[in-house]
């Protein structure tokens, strides 16, 4: 009996097996009669079946590359050492190495933070101040974290991920910005501080035709979650061209919340088509102001530096009510979720060189003590955050960090609704391995740890909070090979004007 059911097994088995070769067989046979077919790809013409493995093996290769074959500190944008110390954080793991750093000390641009010769003990040490924004708003914004969520918008990511951010936010006490995309009910789920961005296209707050419409920014400003308004001229990775939002992303939800026609890709103007000039520019400030009532500023990526010192000149002639609240300035290396190659990676100034100059210019104007100035690009880790806020920033934005805090693996699919970790995608099958209660702890114990060692850094070289360190705490390598203070590279500037009153 036995020996027949394995005799039926065993013929069973064989017959599946000469099945099989013979569906591959046919297969390759019609993979063979496709490739010398088809005209598009030359490999696959000449070279038949086998050429396709090239395809294959390449999209392997970025897999490869980021686990097995690229070292510590080798890639870009975020190196695994990066990457590894922000998933320690967020896990609650210690972050303490051993033996030794693995980063390079010798190169240029590179900054080393100088150690006090009796660093602060820390019963002298003070928590970093809160900072108010926008003094002369009718609803100032008294700002309790240096460090918080940059903009990322409900469409670019997922409903679980921004629910995520917003729990966290609100349970690190930072502000989450909504990015372009509009206000939606997962940036409301945590109710954290928030702030509402108007990007080109007015998502969220534009009329029929694309201008804004009072009727619902006042709407939106009635959220008292809802603390500041950030008016987006341009961001880092995509400096002069709009958001883009591909056509498998706008669902029925996306679409309800930014004003747009379901199932067709959203690609905003690559400037407000309100804005032309510099006093355009204050003007619609002021108007955003008036009609909310909070604290208004702008994001922009320098590139044309005229322009701001015009722009600082300009500002030095109005009033105190009449100015920004905020400036945020975001550096060329920035991220966004879709942006063309040419722009990611040729157009903008990078950061540590736009922010001494806008910090410079507003000072240079006697503007500095009025507008507070947001540091944004690529500061994911306490020495970025700390040499931000050493030189002159007195907040600093993450994205990607926070990303990360979520479980992101670099996985580069941003843009193709493909996010195997379920942050930037729509599907809701790769959404349901995002669970937003855990990952909304992880965010705080992110927050939590940059915000401990950037304080950890400024007690070594003798400040009492993050807020004290300055350009004298710095020294930077230059490309003699030796170092130079941030004070000597980026001097404090000459005043132009007195005072304001």
């Amino acid at each position: 009996m036995f020996d027949s059911y394995m005799h039926n097994v065993i013929n069973f088995l064989a017959a599946l097996f000469i099945v099989g070769v013979g569906l591959g067989l046919l297969t390759i046979i019609a993979l063979y009669i496709v490739d010398i077919r088809q005209t598009r790809h030359t490999i696959r013409r000449n070279y038949p079946v086998i050429g396709r493995f090239r395809y294959f093996f390449e999209h392997l290769g970025e897999f490869f590359r980021q686990y097995f074959y690229a070292q510590d500190r080798e890639e870009q944008p975020f190196n695994r050492a990066i990457r590894s110390w922000v998933y320690r954080a967020a896990k609650g793991l210690t972050t303490d190495m051993a033996f030794g750093s693995t980063r390079a000390l010798n190169t240029v641009g590179d900054c080393h933070f100088m150690p006090a010769g009796f660093p602060l003990l820390e019963e002298h040490t003070q928590p970093t101040p809160t900072k108010t924004i926008g003094a002369h708003c009718l609803h100032p914004y008294q700002a309790p974290a240096f460090f918080n969520i940059s903009g990322m918008s409900y469409g670019a990511l997922s409903g679980p991920a921004i629910t995520a951010l917003s729990h966290g936010a609100a349970a690190a006490k930072c502000w989450l910005n909504t990015g372009e995309g509009g206000l939606s009910q997962h940036h409301l789920s945590g109710q954290c501080d928030i702030v509402f961005q108007i990007g080109t296209a007015k998502y969220g707050v534009r009329d029929n035709e694309g201008n804004l419409c009072p009727v619902r920014l006042k709407a939106i400003a009635n959220h008292s979650n809802v603390k500041m308004f950030e008016l987006k001229l341009s961001q880092g990775a995509k400096p002069g061209k709009g958001g883009i939002l591909p056509a498998a992303k706008v669902t029925a939800s996306i679409a309800t919340t930014r004003g747009i026609p379901q199932g067709e890709a959203s690609v905003s103007p690559n400037r407000h088509r309100d804005i032309e000039t510099l006093q355009e520019l204050i003007d619609r400030l002021a108007d955003i102001r008036d009609i909310t009532g909070k604290p208004v500023g702008f994001k922009t990526v320098l590139g044309d530096t005229q322009w701001f010192s015009d722009l600082c000149a300009y500002m030095a002639t109005l009033s105190s009510e009449q100015l920004p609240d905020f400036i945020t300035i975001d550096g060329a290396e920035g991220g966004t979720g879709a942006a063309p190659q040419a722009l990611m990676d040729s157009m903008g100034l990078p950061l540590m060189e736009s922010l001494p100059f806008v910090v410079d210019e507003l000072k240079k104007y006697n503007l500095k003590k009025r507008i507070a100035v947001i540091a944004s690009g690529k500061l994911i880790n306490p020495s970025a955050v700390a040499r931000a806020m050493a030189t002159g920033a007195d907040f600093v934005v993450s994205a990607r960090g926070f990303m990360f805090s979520l479980g992101c693996i670099q996985a580069m699919q941003c843009h193709k609704n493909t996010c195997p970790t379920g942050i930037t995608t729509h599907d809701t099958r790769l959404q349901r391995g995002l669970d937003p209660t855990n990952k909304a702890v992880r965010v705080a114990r992110y927050h939590a740890q940059i915000i401990k060692e950037v304080d950890m850094l400024a007690h070594s070289c003798g400040a009492a909070h993050a807020r004290q360190l300055t350009r004298k705490h710095i020294r930077v390598i230059t490309e003699t090979g030796r170092s130079a203070l941030l004070s000597q590279v980026h001097p404090e500037p000459i005043k132009m004007v007195s005072d304001k009153k």
